[in-house]
């Protein structure tokens, strides 16, 4: 076949071949040291050198291979990995290796930031943030109460109030890291560890946190986010 016969390049098709070759990689099917060319990949995927070229240079963003004249492309250590990029984090997070991995990973950074946002957001929400803060709050417990935590609403009412407090911390830097700590709230539900009924307990914290950011409190917003944490982990099945 010719280069002429090739699908023609695509972006649904390049998307399709990094999530083949980003699985294989994370997940240690491609291992740390394998080589692999261009053409390798042309032959493979029925691609032509046009898509190869980008998909390598895809994952050499990725820092999941680096690529020579000498050796073509060369799988690199998890050490080397963009381990913050979401493709990386999702593919983890598909990988029956990487899994535990992954959510032990962001549940730590999660754990180590957000109360540091709850205490800036104590000074910094803006009275809108508060009040939407706190409703969120009451429909997270509502929720919970109705044993729906693994429900879309449950799910998409948690995600917002969570986001939202690393907005009104006002740390650039902390709202930077939103993505990955949505995907570790994600993952828990789509690989079965939130319960459908979560701990109501813990699940009223997020009242209490609500109240200290509304109340401009930072020492108790602190307080409530570590609480609150140390409460999920501890019923989730980790």
């Amino acid at each position: 076949m010719t280069s002429s016969d090739k699908r023609s390049p695509t972006q649904p098709l390049l998307s399709s071949i990094l999530d083949v070759l980003g699985e294989e990689i994370v997940s240690g099917v491609q291992p740390e040291g394998n080589t692999f060319t261009l053409h390798d990949l042309s032959e493979r995927f029925d691609i032509s050198r046009t898509v190869a070229r980008e998909a390598m240079r895809a994952l050499e963003q990725l820092g999941l291979v680096s690529s020579s004249r000498r050796v073509g492309l060369k799988v690199l250590p998890q050490s080397e990995w963009n381990v913050f990029d979401h493709q990386i984090i999702s593919w983890r997070l598909r990988s029956d290796e990487q899994r535990h991995a992954q959510i032990t990973s962001l549940r730590e950074l999660r754990d180590a930031i957000e109360p540091s946002a709850a205490r800036l957001a104590a000074t910094h929400a803006t009275p809108a943030e508060a009040r939407e803060l706190s409703a969120l709050a009451e429909r997270i417990v509502e929720l919970a109460d109705q044993v729906a935590g693994n429900s879309d609403e449950f799910q998409e009412a948690d995600a917002r109030f969570h986001s939202l407090l690393l907005t009104a911390s006002r740390n650039e830097m902390f709202v930077q890291l939103t993505q990955p700590i949505m995907d570790v709230m994600k993952g828990r539900s789509e690989y079965g560890i939130m319960p459908d009924d979560p701990e109501m307990t813990t699940m009223k914290i997020h009242i209490e946190l609500a109240d200290a950011i509304a109340n401009n409190d930072p020492d108790r917003a602190e307080d409530a986010s570590r609480r609150l944490l140390r409460g999920v982990n501890e019923f989730m099945e980790i």
